[in-house]
């Protein structure tokens, strides 16, 4: 379990070896976007994204991370992540939504992880 200030997360390290002939960026782009952020089953979840969400996501939910000259790297998944362009930002954050989540329960917890980066850049307290 992370805990930072304002909340507290499970953290879950993948870490493996790849293959001859693979690269990070093979592995990178197989996981992306991860089941947490695009949904399970891959595919028919991304197409139901893609539907009903009229939203463009940009780099929201990206792979964030290094790739070391002899090929390794480490990477994590921008879960709260923002663009900001002069004096707009544009903010995004989220949650694990699974089989017994709680809508009003998720919402909260966005806000909250929304609060941090809208501080930070000197908004809302």
């Amino acid at each position: 379990m992370l805990k930072l200030k304002n909340i507290q997360h499970l953290e879950t390290p993948i870490m493996g070896n790849l293959l001859p002939g693979h690269s990070i960026l093979e592995a990178i782009e197989d996981l992306h976007p991860t089941p947490a952020v695009g949904g399970y089953p891959r595919l028919p979840a991304l197409e139901a994204i893609a539907e009903d969400e009229h939203l463009d996501r940009g780099w929201y939910a990206g792979p964030v991370g290094w790739i070391g000259t002899g090929g390794n790297g480490e990477f994590a998944v921008a879960l709260r992540s923002g663009l900001v362009e002069g004096r707009q930002a544009t903010l995004f954050a989220g949650c694990g939504i699974v089989a017994d989540s709680d809508p009003e329960s998720e919402l909260q917890e966005s806000c909250l992880k929304l609060q941090v980066m809208l501080r930070g850049l000197g908004g809302e307290k």
